[in-house]
């Protein structure tokens, strides 16, 4: 069951998926597409069971095609049943920020700088300082060594590897390790939840891209990376890895940043004890986290200028002591300077490259904060704006400890201040540092929301704080939690230092799981040339190695903190997704067999009562168990049962007109449907209920009268294969609204053959059983009204959601490991995480809840 309810402000919704393939000419078009055999096919309920008044799928088995062997083959553009019913082909969802005009995109711009870029607009602060500490200065060729690695940390990881290459990762304008992640499994069969559909496939944003020279090469990987379930989990393992470390950065990030600001007042006021520093840096952090439920919107509009102002503040500085002290030090640009620190300083300048990659601290920020954003602005803000700022910020305190060699270890950057600009300058920092603080916050919200949604985070409340822009969200309970692990890291570890490494720690976790899954889209998506991709991992997968063993040197300073930290937050989304995992699958295979269906009848074994219930359950496909539970716990099942569930797809967004996905189960006398709600880990879910319930029945007779024209267009195709020997004959589709359009080959012609006889005999009898011929126009449009008929009076009956909720429990055989996961670990994480039924809106009276324990 999901959080959150259907949404039913949407358009007509998806009905009875029919394949209508346009004739196999040799015509090229831009539409066509490359695909498997049998991924257009029309997927059925269970085994093709009780599809008895539906015989165009009775010979289509769908649990079968993953054991289908591989081969590509180019098809005809394929309009399929729901984008008739709409009358057009949609294209790929369109991103939020294309259609804003030039003063929306400024006011972005400032809120972009205002979210994203706080982080590594900050990390002057405490670079120099950092560095220094662990490797102190001789003279004035250590500070150029020095400011050399910090200039090409900065032209490398931010620039090179972020703006350059992974933002373009990006799924859909969706950053972070979870984008990455929906976007291979988009590509490969690699998710370990089993409740995907070929249908999902057809959804418009799930377009793949055409053969390129290095499609063997990307099939091979796709076909490996689908066999194996070791890499399937190795696969997950290093994605919860990454947002992990994510969630760890968003801790030390604000603790980092705001202590580093507000020690620049033990520079301007000599009194002020460290003890001070830490008590403001705790009221500080208090402030910022309670304006976080305003929202990245109001927030960043409200501090883009003052963090625009940072930046000129930090040029201004710059070219201000470039032009006092010593303008050679833009000598460090030239890398030979790199070779000389570390031959001097040996061990040291290895200990010291844990502070230099703080200065590229910020950098996932910028691509897990994309869903904020679109790629374009972030990355002309940082080119044009950021990193030019950057530079001359580093360059000028370089150039002043050339001359001031004594306040290396201090605070360079305050120290580096003109006298006369030193308080506001100050003042500035600080609110620049609360801003950074955001960077790292709003990135982790917009991880769990998508860990959550991909089934690997417990569901938490999630508000949305922007009615235009759908990614900006608020979690009440993780901005809190953040705040918590802010204070504990501020409180124990008293030294920008100390907390510094855990911040290497936290920050390189992040970049080497984003290596190695880029390195993947690369293969699989990209399809680039292998000396490309290779040059790519080895090159920056090597170079943030040899800063992690660096940060991991240090550990025992206390830093090892942030580790732990990560490790718990690891094991929580581990053990989530494993018990969901294994509940999805004990649901599967305990689902309720069609043949007890039948022998049960169309009463279902009790009594009928008019209306309709909707039962929400987790699985995609069959009759749930929990079904079986109502039927022998309740003494009456409604007149009409639809079975709706919410799943999600790996997509961003699935557009409102493919959302719904419609299947009648069992014959037309049990009255039992399906309806799959299809969800983007973006998508936002408010629903009003009656709104959903109204959309619902729209979509439901829309599928009854699809099926009746199917039946028509049939019997027609029938009388005319009598009378022509060519199968390519002509067919007619009649839309709702009156129009006609003409397909190249017949609507149901892939499942004529030896089950054509069984499935004429089936609409004969189910339509006229009398009569063993056809039936007459008239008998189908008065059994289509019946129908619908039926379908309203359950309407006006009453609509009430029966509830199932499903436990799972380790059996008494088990290990205990199993045993400790799942009745105390993972029952603790469903029993405290928010149910479905707080985003329901439904009165009480229309609720029927049962529970049921399955042990496993």
């Amino acid at each position: 069951m999901a959080e959150e309810v259907i949404s039913g402000s949407g358009s007509s919704g998806r009905e009875g998926e029919i394949d209508i393939r346009v004739g196999l000419t040799s015509r090229d078009s831009l539409d066509s597409r490359w695909v498997f055999p049998g991924e257009d096919d029309s997927e059925i309920e269970e085994n093709g069971d009780g599809d008895d008044d539906l015989p165009h799928r009775a010979a289509v088995d769908s649990e079968d095609e993953d054991n289908q062997e591989h081969h590509l083959i180019r098809t005809e553009p394929r309009v399929d049943s729901f984008d008739v019913e709409a009358l057009e082909v949609h294209g790929a969802h369109r991103s939020d920020y294309e259609d804003l005009g030039i003063a929306r995109r400024i006011i972005h711009a400032f809120q972009t700088l205002g979210v994203v870029f706080g982080d590594v607009g900050t990390s002057p602060l405490y670079t120099f300082n950092v560095m220094f500490s662990k490797a102190p200065i001789k003279g004035d060729e250590d500070v150029i060594g020095a400011l050399s690695l910090v200039l090409y940390t900065l032209l490398l990881v931010p620039l090179v590897k972020y703006v350059l290459i992974v933002l373009w990762a990006n799924d859909d304008g969706e950053g972070g390790t979870f984008a990455l992640y929906s976007l291979i499994c988009r590509h490969a069969n690699v998710s370990l939840l089993p409740n995907q559909l070929p249908s999902d496939t057809r959804i418009s944003n799930f377009i793949l891209k055409l053969p390129s020279p290095e499609l063997e090469r990307s099939l091979k990987i796709k076909e490996r990376l689908e066999a194996s379930l070791t890499l399937k989990k190795l696969l997950l393992m290093l994605v919860l890895a990454g947002t992990s470390m994510v969630i760890a950065d968003g801790v030390v990030t604000p603790a980092m940043s705001v202590m580093s600001a507000v020690g620049g007042l033990k520079v301007g006021v000599a009194a002020i004890e460290q003890d001070e520093v830490v008590m403001i840096s705790v009221t500080f952090l208090v402030i910022l986290f309670s304006v976080q439920k305003f929202g990245t919107s109001q927030v960043g509009l409200a501090v883009g200028p003052a963090l625009f102002i940072w930046f000129c503040s930090l040029a201004g500085i710059g070219i201000y002591n470039l032009i006092k002290y010593d303008a050679s030090v833009l000598r460090a640009f030239n890398p030979v300077h790199i070779y000389l620190y570390f031959k001097r300083n040996s061990v040291n300048a290895w200990y010291a490259l844990g502070g230099c990659l703080l200065c590229a601290t910020g950098s996932e920020a910028m691509f897990a904060d994309l869903c904020y954003f679109s790629v374009r602005s972030i990355q002309l803000t940082f080119v044009f704006l950021v990193l030019p700022c950057l530079l001359l910020g580093y360059l000028g305190q370089a150039a002043y400890l050339t001359g001031n060699l004594n306040g290396a270890e201090k605070h360079p950057f305050f120290l580096s201040i003109p006298s006369g600009i030193f308080w506001p300058v100050l003042l500035i920092a600080n609110i620049a540092a609360l801003i950074a603080s955001r960077a790292m916050t709003t990135a982790t919200f917009s991880c769990i929301k998508q860990s959550s949604n991909l089934g690997c985070f417990p569901r938490l409340k999630i508000i949305h704080t922007s009615k235009r822009l759908m990614g900006q969200i608020y979690i009440p309970v993780i901005n809190w939690f953040l705040l918590v692990g802010c204070l504990v890291l501020v409180c124990s570890m008293s030294s920008i230092n100390e907390i510094g490494n855990a911040y290497g720690i936290a920050e390189l976790g992040v970049m080497m799981m984003t290596t190695i899954l880029v390195t993947i889209v690369m293969l699989l998506i990209w399809r680039l040339n292998i000396i490309i991709v290779l040059s790519f991992v080895v090159f920056f997968l090597g170079l943030e190695l040899t800063f992690f063993s660096s940060v991991l040197w240090s550990v025992t300073d206390g830093s090892w903190v942030i580790l732990v930290f990560a490790v718990i937050m690891f094991v929580i989304m581990y053990i989530w997704n494993y018990g969901s995992k294994l509940k999805y699958e004990t649901e599967v295979e305990r689902k309720l067999p069609m043949d007890l269906m039948r022998e049960i009848g169309c009463n279902l074994g009790t009594i009928r009562v008019p209306g309709i219930g909707l039962l929400y359950n987790e699985l995609a496909k069959g009759v749930p168990a929990i079904f079986g539970h109502f039927i022998t716990t309740l003494p009456a099942i409604h007149s009409m049962v639809i079975f709706v569930c919410i799943k999600y797809v790996p997509v961003p967004v699935v557009p409102q007109n493919e959302r719904f996905f419609f299947r009648r189960v069992c014959p037309k006398s049990y009255h039992l449907f399906r309806c799959i709600a299809r969800y983007g880990y973006k998508d936002v879910r408010k629903e009003n209920h009656q709104a959903f319930e109204q959309l619902l029945i729209e979509s439901l007779e829309k599928l009854i009268r699809r099926e009746a024209q199917q039946r028509q267009l049939e019997s027609d195709g029938d009388e005319d294969a009598d009378s022509e020997e060519d199968t390519s004959f002509s067919r007619v589709l009649i839309d709702p609204n009156g129009s006609v359009y003409s397909l190249g080959v017949p609507l149901l012609a892939e499942f004529r053959g030896s089950s054509n006889s069984i499935s004429e005999a089936s609409i004969s009898e189910e339509l006229n059983p009398n009569s063993p011929a056809s039936p007459s126009i008239s008998d189908a449009e008065h059994s289509l009204e019946r129908e619908l008929s039926f379908i309203r009076q359950a309407k006006e009956s009453g609509v009430v959601y029966l509830l199932g909720h499903g436990d799972i429990r380790a059996r008494k055989d088990s290990w205990f490991i199993k045993k400790l996961v799942i009745n105390y670990f993972y029952a603790f994480l469903r029993k405290n995480c928010r149910r479905g039924i707080a985003n329901l809106s439904v009165p009480h009276s229309h609720l029927i809840q049962v529970g049921m324990t399955y042990m496993v």
